[in-house]
């Protein structure tokens, strides 16, 4: 396989059939669908820009504006939804869930369009540009914050973006509202994991209260302020929360998501102007990392 080619015949196979191209569409045919992919999935890798993208791969035109459109329509939320469905028939979701959110820098050319702060935490989903571009001012200066639901074996379900300096407990019931895993056939979604592991920003009441309302075990700790608190209430603070010291060591599996989604250095660096063209990079990379593992089941 050459360096520029990203994806092997067997996982083309399984993500072509779901391409809008396949079921036909009016107008001028599309370029040659792989070879845009790869190209799109290229470019994010390298971190280069859109016009440096090598000739082989066609226009680079071509490939931001399939991007766009793809990010924009759903293309790749669909297309990731479909290989987790798969996954979940055969059996290979682990469904002890760990939530985090990692910080990403804006490049310069990524914070020239005009903002208006955004109206909700967790942001950019399909066919949504959030009016504050999910950027915003944090302690490393201009960047995007991802906001992630994982497996228990670290492979994601849910990808958001938000702004930088934005809350994870806000973003918490987002995440969670846009967890759907519809396995082929006539079975419900499934919506419940049987855990959730998350850090102490996630130690809210609310998120305790949701989370005990749907029966999902909460593995988070207690920060320090919220001990102190109770215990200075005594027997009015009420029992500590239940909390799994051992299961908790789990939770490590978020972050090396984040590390194998930053290997992507147009990932690991924000170059996108749109939210909605930067959060399709990362589907596209959770897509990629699904259908490593799909190839590797029996």
């Amino acid at each position: 396989m050459g360096r520029d080619s990203v994806l092997t015949d067997e996982q083309w196979a399984r993500i072509e059939p779901l391409l809008p191209s396949s079921a036909g569409h009016p107008g001028r045919p599309f370029r040659d669908d792989r070879r845009v992919v790869e190209g799109i999935i290229y470019r994010y890798r390298c971190g280069i820009a859109w016009r440096d993208v090598p000739a082989g791969f066609g226009p680079w035109q071509t490939l931001w504006k399939r991007h766009r459109r793809y990010s924009g329509d759903g293309t790749w939320d669909r297309i990731l939804a479909a290989l987790l469905g798969e996954a979940e028939k055969v059996g290979l979701i682990d469904w002890a869930l760990s939530v985090d959110s990692t910080i990403v820098r804006a490049h310069q050319h990524a914070a020239n369009l005009p903002r208006a702060p955004g109206e909700r935490a967790g942001g950019a989903g399909p066919a949504a540009e959030p009016a504050d571009h999910a950027l915003g001012c944090s302690r490393g200066g201009l960047t995007t914050k991802i906001h992630a639901l994982t497996d228990g074996a670290g492979r994601p379900l849910v990808v958001l973006a938000g702004a930088g300096q934005g809350g994870d407990a806000p973003a918490f019931p987002v995440l969670m509202s846009a967890l759907h895993v519809h396995p082929p056939g006539p079975a419900r979604p499934r919506t419940r994991p049987e855990r959730v592991r998350g850090d102490k920003a996630y130690s809210s009441t609310a998120i305790r209260t949701h989370l005990r309302s749907r029966h999902i075990t909460a593995v988070i700790p207690e920060p320090a302020d919220r001990q102190a608190n109770r215990r200075r209430r005594g027997r009015n603070g009420g029992r500590p929360p239940a909390f799994d010291r051992q299961d908790y060591r789990e939770r490590n599996v978020i972050e090396r998501f984040f590390g194998l989604l930053k290997q992507w250095r147009a990932l690991a660096t924000r170059f996108d102007k749109l939210a909605l063209t930067y959060r399709g990079g990362t589907i596209l990379r959770a897509i990629t990392i699904w259908l490593k593992a799909l190839g590797d089941t029996p």
